[in-house]
């Protein structure tokens, strides 16, 4: 695993000029009306779909949506949890490629298009990581920031793969693959299994450096301290599952 360079963006360009891919960016929303529009004008205008899945808020985060983006797809995941809102989203997309975004402004939608050419060059899962040259954190505390480094470290050794950031939820890959990335978590553990399983179905990963910003407003819905161990119960389980 490599992280995605100018090189290898140059080297796909002729195929990226001859057949373009059709593009789903899938956005989990849970009260996010003072953040949600920031996120959404940001998208490249290229996009051809954009589907919020809206958690029930109560702070008019629907409404936002439709005042920024009309032609956005919004669907009411039928759960609680990240996982799930995923999974709905996932299942209603209908593009060649999937792109992960946070509705809170920390992941940047002026990335996508590195993410894409990881995909178009060769990739089949585009993963974005905070902790190499050109990615970067202005959110993580340092209980999560080692709490992270633990988990990959386990992942890695179980894995045998070489995941540099492991928790980070901008991530993209092509539609076709979405029965081998089955999501069948609810929580915010849902970064953790789609990596394992990226892994564990031989699929080829490619790690994009990304920038995560500070939340713009609000609260977080991520507890560290529980989310951990469900991320931790995500990989043991992962591990006594037969392929």
């Amino acid at each position: 695993m490599h992280p995605v360079t100018d090189s290898a963006i140059g080297v796909g360009r002729d195929r990226i000029e001859q057949a373009p891919p059709t593009v789903s960016v899938v956005i989990p929303t849970l009260n996010e009306a003072e953040n949600i529009g920031f996120v959404l004008d940001r998208i490249p205008d290229w996009v051809e779909e954009v589907i919020v899945v809206d958690g029930h808020s109560t702070d008019g985060t629907p409404e936002v949506v439709r005042s920024h983006r009309p032609d956005a797809v919004l669907v009411n995941q039928d759960a609680k949890g990240k996982g799930n809102a995923l999974n709905c989203g996932f299942a209603a997309s209908t593009s060649d490629i999937i792109v992960m975004l946070d509705a809170d402004g920390s992941t940047d939608p002026a990335e996508i298009p590195r993410f894409i050419a990881a995909l178009r060059t060769g990739a089949d899962f585009a993963k974005g990581t905070r902790f190499v040259t050109g990615g970067g954190s202005a959110d993580i505390s340092r209980l999560r920031r080692l709490g992270n480094l633990a988990l990959n470290v386990l992942v890695n050794r179980l894995w045998g793969s070489d995941y540099t950031d492991l928790c980070y939820g901008y991530n993209a890959f092509w539609r076709k693959h979405l029965q081998r990335l089955a999501v069948d978590t609810n929580g915010f553990e849902v970064e953790t299994l789609l990596n394992i399983k990226a892994i564990k179905a031989n699929l080829k990963v490619v790690e994009v450096p990304s920038f995560e910003a500070d939340r713009r407003s609000g609260t977080s819905n991520l507890h560290a301290a529980r989310d951990g161990w469900r991320v931790l119960r995500t990989i043991l389980a992962e591990r006594i599952r037969p392929r």
